[in-house]
């Protein structure tokens, strides 16, 4: 059946730029797209220090009023690249899981294989990279209406900074770093939509959902290892928004107490970016969950009457019968199974997902606690909680 219906080989990524990096041979074994990120980055970030430091703003491009705009170029642009590289193989290995395991009839194999070639199709479309340029091309536009957030992430607080004269520094962050990171976060974010898309299409087959797999989850497990391989994507999201609020605090527009307001908004993005998706299989989950309850309780009920009539009921029955007798096990082993089913998860994740995701998303908002406490201060403070001063 397998031959009949041959399954593609299942890709999240593609696409112009990464044909592009495939001809620069920047792209390599079909998803190491790394040293395109280091590419990009270090072009991005090594033009503008160049300028800066030709310009005779070497001092003020270090400095933690433009941290920001190192953390996107360096970091940020990396970290993209990077995740994509981490979770392509973990994506299409999923898709081979399900297949292989039978979670998928052979019934379904035809309209799995059409859910993949339709992702295909719309990873590899031209137009959504035209359109993510046209999109990029607008945010001055929007910018010049409503002011956004950021005294390096949008053109007015830049333009206001210069005095209204644009410099090399100026025209090259504004007009080719600025867009590059937005453009690929643009992009970023339609992969994630795409994702979302397939694992709906996932949801919608008769999928043979097993309620006591060992996973926990029905055999839709492997889903969890998937989205911890997001973590470069959390990181550089994190750290964004990390560096975004640490230039806004140097600079005075933000008080750093309008932090323990904003990181938990920080895991609340975190969360639905990466756990959210995984809330498609609820329903169909638990209807697996309440199916195999019914089916197994009524088995064990079964079964737990034959052996109290055998062996409790029965006044004949000896001690000596009893030993090693396999129906006692085949009564745990029952009871196992029922507390399986009635521990089985409705989302494909365990709390393990959730404490990564937040372990990632906050190590690069930890150095904003040096803005308010400096790092002799909490040494300080933690050798005399230590000593019990």
């Amino acid at each position: 059946m397998k031959e009949a219906f041959p399954i593609p080989e299942f890709s999240l990524f593609g696409g112009p730029l990464q044909r592009l990096g495939f001809r620069l041979g920047l792209v390599r074994r079909g998803t190491n797209t790394v040293l395109l990120g280091v590419a990009l980055g270090l072009l991005a970030w090594g033009v503008l220090v160049l300028l800066a430091i030709l310009q005779g703003f070497g001092p003020k491009v270090f400095s933690l009023a433009v941290i920001a705009v190192h953390v996107r170029l360096l970091v940020a642009i990396l970290l993209f690249f990077a995740c994509e590289t981490w979770v392509a193989p973990r994506m299409a290995e999923f898709v081979r899981n399900i297949v292989r395991s039978g979670l998928v009839p052979e019934s379904e194999l035809p309209a799995l294989a059409s859910a993949i070639r339709r992702v295909g199709r719309l990873k590899d479309c031209w137009l959504a990279e035209v359109l993510f340029l046209l999109a990029v091309s607008a945010v001055p536009i929007i910018e010049s209406v409503v002011q956004l957030p950021g005294s390096t992430g949008n053109w007015t607080s830049i333009l206001e900074r210069a005095g209204g004269k644009l410099t090399w520094i100026h025209g090259w962050y504004l007009a080719f770093c600025l867009p590059l990171f937005r453009f690929l976060m643009f992009r970023w974010l339609w992969h994630l939509v795409l994702w979302g898309y397939f694992l709906w299409r996932v949801k919608r087959l008769n999928l043979h959902l097993i309620p006591t797999h060992s996973d926990g989850a029905a055999g839709l497990g492997y889903l969890e290892v998937v989205q911890e391989h997001f973590f470069p994507l959390v990181v550089a999201i994190s750290a964004v928004l990390s560096a975004q609020f640490a230039e806004d605090i140097f600079a005075g527009t933000m008080a750093f107490e309008e932090l323990y307001v904003l990181v938990p908004a920080v895991f609340l993005l975190i969360a639905v970016l990466f756990v959210g998706p995984l809330l498609i299989f609820f329903f169909k989950l638990w209807e697996c969950r309440v199916k195999g309850l019914n089916e197994y309780m009524a088995m064990a009920a079964r079964y737990t009457l034959a052996f109290d009539r055998k062996w409790i009921r029965d006044e004949t029955a000896t001690g000596e019968s009893q030993l090693g007798t396999p129906d006692m096990q085949s009564l745990a082993d029952l009871t196992n199974s029922v507390n399986v089913v009635r521990g089985m998860r409705c989302v494909p994740a365990s709390r393990r997902l959730v404490v990564v995701l937040a372990i990632y998303a906050i190590l690069p908002m930890a150095p904003l606690l040096l803005m308010k406490y400096p790092l002799d201060q909490l040494l300080a403070r933690l050798f005399q909680k230590l000593i019990g001063w």
